[in-house]
């Protein structure tokens, strides 16, 4: 059985990107690691990342920056979430 893509490519979460910033979406306690580009008809252009991490002492946070800077190809260290870090809705800061 083939393994499903567990995340997009790096050309599109990037288009998502608005002045070095990306709002993403999170569940935590999911049944596995994934990312997921918003619907063509959303308005609000939100990214949605899925963790199998639980939201208590900043697990659910480090598992989202793992998994986005490995989706981006980037070290994990340069991404930092500013604004939301004990919401579900995270803007995020994405290196130029």
């Amino acid at each position: 059985m083939a393994k499903k893509n567990l995340f997009p490519a790096a050309a599109d979460i990037l288009s998502l990107v608005v002045d070095g910033e990306l709002i993403v979406k999170v569940m935590p306690n999911a049944g596995d690691n994934s990312i997921s580009m918003p619907k063509d008809d959303d308005a609000v252009r939100v990214l949605s990342v899925r963790v199998t991490a639980t939201p208590e002492n900043g697990k659910a946070n480090a598992a989202v920056l793992k998994l986005l800077a490995k989706a981006l190809g980037l070290p994990g260290t340069s991404l930092v979430i500013v604004r939301g870090s004990n919401s579900r809705t995270k803007t995020i800061a994405i290196p130029q």
